[in-house]
């Protein structure tokens, strides 16, 4: 199950570190990978290393501000661009040249059961 909160400021939420380049305001959490967060690239971040990507959990993305390059498309995302990917589906690597800021929702594959 979800944490529960009424509205709240967001900007009240520290930025943790989530990873080399990246920080996270979590805004919720529930079982498993279900979570929502705000993410924060610095800018110049590279994720080649990394190389393309799976998850198995659904993810949703949508970009608030900066730039967000996909190298494997050969194609870069701005404000207002979303990205909804089942589990298992090929995504990145990625670039960002000015940071970017997104918000994300992650919920499990299949319902967590409610024990």
């Amino acid at each position: 199950m979800r944490e529960e909160f009424e509205f709240f400021p967001v900007a009240d939420l520290p930025w943790t570190p989530a990873g080399d380049g990246v920080a996270e305001r979590v805004l919720s959490r529930g079982e498993g990978p279900t979570l929502t967060r705000m993410t924060r690239w610095r800018p110049g971040l590279d994720t080649s290393a990394a190389g393309v990507i799976t998850h198995d959990f659904h993810e949703e993305v949508y970009l608030l501000s900066g730039d967000l390059t996909d190298l494997t498309l050969g194609r870069t995302f701005g404000p207002g661009h979303y990205a909804s990917r089942r589990p298992g589906m090929p995504h990145g690597p990625y670039r960002t040249d000015s940071g970017c800021v997104m918000f994300e929702v992650r919920t499990p594959s299949r319902p967590v059961s409610s024990r």
